[in-house]
């Protein structure tokens, strides 16, 4: 395992709110201070309960029991679409180990296994984050979709919102706004650009959500010289429905790829709710040329941010976007960090202060690592 301690990173930026038509000065407001503690690893090709331990995109800690939900990415491919519980070891306030405990399959609302994407695209399903509600008991958790158009085939797949019971029951599905539908002409979700992060507020009355990359509609996605616009949608979770989208200005891809014309993205890969109108957001950046991913940690705020739901795009238009602030440029740890992809806050420490802890998404490859970090948030 990777280790490494007493890391404090606080990096507290002056900060201008930005809106489409003039720069004004922010409201202060307090940006945390996080310190790494330590990180595991998961062995590659960890095997648990007959199915391939790989693709955690998401995960969350059920306080009243002690116990962690992660939520791997597979579309039936290797196994059946699923998600795990377990137990996290913290010994001295530092990571020990995880102890997967049960594995749990998705089922749709006919009760059955999601299809393998491979072989049967419209009806598999991309989980990519999961929350336990436990007022209600239940979990939640979004599906990215698909929106893939070839010469041989055409998938239109819409990102999806789920409440299932804790044993992989379906329940209901959230009622999304039109301009999520996956569509065929220029509009709507991009492939792999929707759903990557979902979190409740802290009374659960709402859930944030984000995509990972612009709308068709709303720009270019993050290039090296600049970022996109993103959305960040709040639902009801009584009703289900969308009460507001706040627009998000992504950063630019930290590196270039080599070769200069490989792949490259940045978006957003995990959100944690903070604080009122507070959100956690994680933006990932990864370059072909290097294994690592930058990642960096926004305290991003919404009680100024326009509410955008009525607007057909963000381009050429007078809004306000979220305040963002950098609370943590993984770079700057001296570690490697590879595809982090969910957020979660841990237990209280032994100095009364919260843990914050990600994993990362090895993508079922050999050359990437599932890493589980902790942090001391201040």
């Amino acid at each position: 395992p990777l280790a490494l301690s007493s890391v404090v990173i606080g990096l507290i930026i002056a900060f201008s709110f930005i809106s489409c038509t003039s720069i004004k000065t922010a409201p202060p407001f307090t940006t945390p201070k996080l310190k790494l503690i330590n990180t595991i690893e998961i062995p590659f090709n960890k095997v648990f309960e007959n199915t391939l331990i790989g693709g955690l995109s998401g995960i969350d800690y059920d306080k009243e029991n002690d116990l962690y939900y992660l939520i791997s990415d597979d579309r039936s491919e290797r196994d059946l679409a699923r998600f795990y519980t377990a137990k996290i070891h913290l010994a001295a306030d530092t990571l020990q180990s995880i102890i997967f405990e049960k594995t749990i399959v998705f089922k749709n609302k006919a009760g059955e296994n999601y299809s393998n994407w491979k072989t049967n695209p419209a009806t598999s399903i991309d989980p990519e984050d999961i929350r336990i509600n436990p007022i209600n008991k239940n979990l939640v958790w979004c599906s990215e979709g698909a929106r893939v158009i070839t010469d041989k085939a055409t998938v239109l797949q819409n990102p999806e919102i789920q409440t299932t019971t804790l044993s992989g029951t379906f329940s209901d599905n959230y009622h999304l706004p039109r301009n999520l539908i996956t569509q065929k002409h220029n509009k709507g979700p991009r492939n792999n650009g929707a759903f990557e992060g979902i979190s409740f507020d802290k009374k659960f009355r709402t859930i944030f959500t984000t995509l990972e990359a612009p709308l068709i509609e709303d720009g270019d996605e993050a290039t090296t010289t600049k970022g996109g616009l993103i959305r960040i949608y709040q639902f009801d979770v009584k009703s289900k429905t969308n009460i507001a989208q706040y627009a998000y200005q992504l950063e630019h891809v930290a590196r270039a790829p080599i070769p200069e014309n490989g792949f490259y993205i940045n978006g957003i890969s995990a959100i944690q709710y903070y604080n009122k109108n507070q959100l956690l957001v994680v933006e990932r950046s990864y370059s072909v040329g290097k294994q690592s991913c930058t990642i960096k940690i926004y305290l991003c705020d919404l009680s100024k941010a326009s509410d955008v739901k009525n607007r057909e795009s963000l381009q050429n238009q007078s809004y306000t976007l979220a305040q963002k602030r950098l609370v943590l440029n993984l770079d700057d740890l001296g570690v490697f960090v590879d595809n982090v992809e969910g957020i979660t806050f841990g237990p209280q420490l032994s100095n009364g202060k919260r843990s914050l802890i990600l994993v990362t998404d090895n993508n079922f490859l050999k050359e990437n690592k599932t890493q589980l970090f902790l942090f001391e948030l201040d």
